[in-house]
């Protein structure tokens, strides 16, 4: 059925905009009548090519404010329909501002939130669905709203604290490429000129030949790169690939232990707050498995999801995969037989949260000397590639 985008104006003369799907336009502008909303202009939406984009990716920060925003408005009385309009006027970010219109007009059909908001899963998750459901079959949807904006806020911040610590990383590694390339292409082309035909170690032969890769043939470096890393990219998104790496991620040294807690802290939050906010705990875990971005992790969580529907507790299952430390373990089986499973677990994953911030920082600490140490392998190879062969001459000569 195809999409159409129409400009319409209502009783009071304002100008209303939305994407409807319909079998024909006039279909369309009878909607709109029933609704009574005069057309102004229609038009096809062109489908997008799958797998292609062009769209403004939503971020957290923007995705937590709408969600506040809406659980303020809904809390002071406004209806659900003003409420949703406003929020497609005011959003700072376009897709979004759309979403939102488009999210109002499936609303004025007679659905409900949730399954307005479950047909735009590029900018809200299975996560975000479930527990606005929760939140209107139980009646305390602006609470669940409120919730769900400081657990994206946090998740933002966490996002942002790992990315702005690979900043000074990043900056290492292209420091050093430029370096090495400029060695390469501008420096190292001389002394071999120089040296001419004399007998060359394999450290320097292997420094020449690397120089005339870089400057006679950089397309067939670059396209190898390339290809590569496409080639690495497809196995990491298969099945056997995702298990493989994620697998091998956690046992990096002190690196994995970081990205091990940082699952961990995903996990007990959004089960923490989707157990808060009336999920059932089987949707709860299936949802939240997910959430941990590291396939070995979610593969263990849903032996669980096994575990507890067959009646067993929670911790026995996550304790015999050896992922989880003993003392979350141990806090988990007591908020079970205590019933404060959600509390403890948000609870939780402030604490590790907290204690992965600061082993972020001491990997980052760790990665910079290790950096600076390949960094000065690479300079000092070259530079024995170079002096080395002409060090034995000088000796040869005296």
């Amino acid at each position: 059925m195809p999409t159409f985008e129409y400009t319409a104006k209502d009783a009071s003369g304002q100008t209303r905009t939305g994407t409807m799907q319909a079998d024909s336009e006039a279909a369309v502008v009878h909607s709109l009548d029933q609704r009574e909303l005069y057309p102004v202009r229609i038009a096809t939406v062109r489908p997008t090519p799958k797998g292609f984009s062009f769209a403004r990716r939503v971020r957290l920060r923007h995705l937590s404010a709408a969600y506040g925003q809406l659980a303020d408005l809904l809390a002071a009385g406004v209806p659900m329909l003003r409420a949703l309009d406003i929020l497609a006027h005011t959003s700072v970010n376009a897709t979004l501002a759309r979403t939102f219109a488009a999210v109002r007009e499936e609303v004025s059909a007679g659905a409900t939130l949730a399954d307005a908001l479950a047909k735009y899963p590029e900018v809200f998750s299975q996560l975000h669905v479930a527990m606005v459901r929760a939140g209107e079959h139980a009646g305390f949807l602006e609470e669940v709203l409120t919730n769900l904006a400081g657990f994206l806020e946090r998740q933002d911040e966490l996002r942002s604290k790992v990315t702005g610590a690979m900043i000074y990383p990043a900056l290492l590694v292209t420091i050093a490429l430029v370096v090495v390339n400029v060695l390469l292409v501008v420096i190292v082309p001389k002394f071999q000129g120089f040296l001419g035909d004399v007998s060359l170690p394999w450290v320097s032969r292997a420094v020449f030949a690397a120089s005339g890769m870089v400057r006679h043939h950089p397309l067939l470096l670059v396209g190898t790169v390339a290809l590569a890393a496409v080639l690495v990219w497809s196995w990491v998104r298969s099945e056997a690939g995702r298990r493989l790496w994620g697998r091998l991620k956690l046992r990096i040294p002190l690196a994995g232990h970081a990205m091990r807690m940082v699952a961990i802290t995903r996990f007990c939050r959004v089960l923490g707050t989707m157990l808060a906010n009336g999920v059932n705990i089987l949707q709860a875990l299936e949802i939240s498995k997910d959430a941990t971005g590291n396939a070995v992790m979610a593969e263990s969580i849903q032996e669980a999801v096994e575990n507890v529907r067959a009646g067993e507790p929670l911790a026995e299952p996550l304790r015999r995969s050896g992922l989880f430390p003993a003392e979350i373990i141990e806090m988990i089986a007591v908020a079970e037989e205590s019933n404060q499973l959600e509390k403890v677990l948000v609870q939780t994953a402030d604490t590790v949260e907290r204690r992965t911030n600061r082993q972020v920082d001491a990997a980052v600490r760790l990665v910079e000397p290790l950096l600076l140490m390949v960094m000065a392998a690479l300079v000092g190879s070259i530079a024995v590639g170079i002096m080395y062969p002409i060090l034995t001459l000088v000796r040869t000569l005296q």
